[in-house]
């Protein structure tokens, strides 16, 4: 229990001397206290005072930045004013439109500031003048210098390099601001306005350049050429010339795609009518000399208004197809044709007319050969089926018969149609060949010497027949109808009996039945006289001088019709006489060999 009393005696002593610590602590704590509050009192002046210019100091301090911001942005804007009036040089075309695109960028973030915003928008505009004059003078480089010669026409492409050159600034005009994509921008009025003009210059330069090309590739020389050159292949050169204008069209058109600066339809068809504009007034001009050569010798050039109506005919819808990209409605091709048909339906009643007429001219000394008319004629007809179609159109609109001219006009053999072009050009064909079979008759028939009438009439329907039906350099046989084809072998029969009849029916006749001796003699005599005229007659005029198959074929005929009969005369009357031996010229060998001669 001691011990006990002893310990807490001692934790008491223990807890007096804590609680003294604890309040001597307390009273230093407290003390302490009230010294802070007396420094904090004291302090706190100073730390408002701080502050103050603390905040000052941040305000100079952002001042300060503004004012060298502002500075730097004045020096840049120098230096891309500068670079933007200097405009793209070749090789910094790429930066040059960067800066004039973030200019552009620029101005939607000034729109709080309507005078930065109108200062950038200047030289915006600016920038985009200096590219459309890059623009133009490339252009301009890729259409001027010498144009391509030859009677080729070519297309006319840009370089690759002009291209290269120009992709991304064409890319860049066409990103300009414009009415239509950026109403409240303070240049897109102005740019727009440029960017049209711009293009109405290219327009005017490829449409110059384009025919300054055509008029040194054959278009200023073409009508002298084709004045040259064989109806039909005339108006193949001409069919060539239009469809070489019209891919010079096309292809223009494909680059004025590519190289527009407003793309709208209405923006391209009008550049397109500008730029096409120079090139219809070369084809109306060389159309229109065309048509007047024509018209000058319309005989000398029918076929060259056929082929050239046909040719134009077949490149009408391309033509069209062209002229409708303009938007306009005028169509030259259209009104040049109208006036080739009427040149080519005026020509069928004339030529008829001149076939006619040449059977009227009787006055005049025939010889035996193949008269002009007769020519012209098988010239004519066998050029048809290399112009059918214009043919067959031209005489379908004229009206089957219409060419006789009110000479039984209307009339037709066997059944007609007048949508079938094949059935009216044979019409049309039989009455070139019956009224040119009926001027050679009259001519024949006026002639004053029948016997070499009837050698020029054999000749020429020979002819006419042998190049028309049995041996034609065209196919012009499978036009002939068979009334043409009768009307050709009737004439031809005809034509050779009577020549048969003028030349060696004499030579027949003149051996008839003998009444004797005395009448053997004036036989023999009336016969040699006759070969004698015969020879001479055949000696000063050809028969079927370039036809050495029908010669032959002659010859056999001439030789059956003579010989015969003199070798029977011989047998009979000669052979056992030497009285009328004597009077025997030559053998019927040698008459037959004379009489070969005849046709060699």
């Amino acid at each position: 229990m001691e011990d006990e009393a002893a310990d807490i005696e001692l934790l008491e002593q223990h807890l007096i001397k804590t609680s003294n610590i604890s309040q001597r602590m307390t009273s230093i704590l407290t003390n302490f206290d009230t010294r802070l509050i007396r420094l904090e009192k004291s302090i706190l002046p100073l730390h408002k005072s701080t502050q103050s210019l603390t905040k000052l100091a941040e305000n100079i301090e952002a001042t300060l930045q503004s004012i060298d911001r502002l500075a730097s942005d004045q020096e840049g804007v120098a230096a891309e004013e500068a670079l933007i009036l200097r405009g793209p040089r070749p090789n910094e075309v790429d930066s040059y439109i960067a800066t004039v695109e973030r200019l552009n960028a620029s101005i939607a973030f000034n729109a709080g500031d309507p005078r930065a915003a109108k200062e950038t928008a200047r030289l915006v505009e600016a920038g985009a003048k200096k590219m459309t004059q890059l623009y133009i003078k490339l252009t301009a480089e890729a259409s001027s210098g010498a144009p391509p010669g030859g009677n080729t026409i070519k297309t006319l492409p840009f370089s690759q390099g002009i291209i290269r050159t120009l992709s991304p600034i064409i890319d860049a005009l066409r990103k300009m601001p414009q009415p239509s994509t950026h109403p409240s921008h303070p240049a897109a009025k102005s740019i727009y306005q440029l960017l049209k003009e711009t293009q109405k210059g290219y327009g005017d330069m490829r449409g110059a350049w384009g025919k300054k090309c055509l008029e040194a590739m054959g278009g200023r020389r073409i009508i002298d050429r084709v004045e040259t050159l064989d109806g039909v292949a005339a108006g193949g050169e001409i069919g060539l010339w239009v469809n070489g204008i019209i891919a010079v069209a096309d292809a223009e058109y494909d680059h004025l795609l590519n190289m527009s600066l407003i793309t709208s339809s209405g923006a391209i068809q009008s550049t397109y009518a500008t730029l096409l504009a120079p090139v219809n007034s070369l084809f109306t001009t060389t159309l229109t000399l065309l048509i007047n050569m024509i018209k000058s010798n319309l005989n000398k050039h029918v076929f060259l208004a056929l082929a050239a109506y046909q040719e134009l005919s077949n490149a009408q819808a391309a033509w069209d197809d062209v002229q409708s990209r303009t938007g306009k409605k005028e169509n030259d091709l259209k009104d040049s044709l109208s006036a080739l048909r009427g040149v080519c339906l005026r020509s069928f009643p004339e030529f008829l007319l001149d076939v006619r007429s040449a059977g009227t001219k009787t006055n005049v000394e025939l010889g035996t050969g193949i008269h002009e008319t007769t020519n012209l004629v098988v010239n004519y007809l066998q050029q048809i089926p290399q112009v059918m179609d214009a043919v067959g159109t031209a005489l379908v609109t004229l009206g089957d018969g219409m060419w006789k001219m009110g000479e039984g006009a209307g009339k037709v053999l066997g059944k007609s149609d007048q949508d079938d072009e094949r059935l009216v050009i044979e019409h049309f064909i039989y009455d070139v060949v019956t009224t040119l079979l009926a001027s050679l008759n009259s001519l024949a028939t006026a002639s004053k010497k029948p016997a070499q009438g009837a050698i020029f009439h054999f000749n020429n329907v020979a002819f006419l027949r042998t190049r028309l039906l049995l041996d034609p350099s065209t196919p012009i046989d499978d036009l002939l109808g068979k009334a043409t084809q009768d009307a050709l072998n009737s004439n031809y029969r005809t034509a050779k009996a009577t020549y048969f009849d003028v030349n060696f029916s004499p030579l027949v006749q003149a051996l008839g039945d003998t009444g004797g001796r005395r009448d053997v003699k004036d036989k023999l005599t009336r016969f040699f006289d006759a070969l004698d005229e015969a020879s001479d007659r055949h000696r000063m005029y050809k028969v079927l001088m370039d036809d050495e198959e029908g010669k032959e074929m002659l010859q056999e005929e001439v030789v059956r019709l003579v010989i015969p009969a003199l070798k029977r005369f011989h047998e009979k009357n000669v052979l056992n006489s030497k009285s009328a031996a004597k009077y025997m010229k030559s053998s019927p060998e040698e008459v037959e060999r004379q009489i070969r001669d005849f046709h060699r």
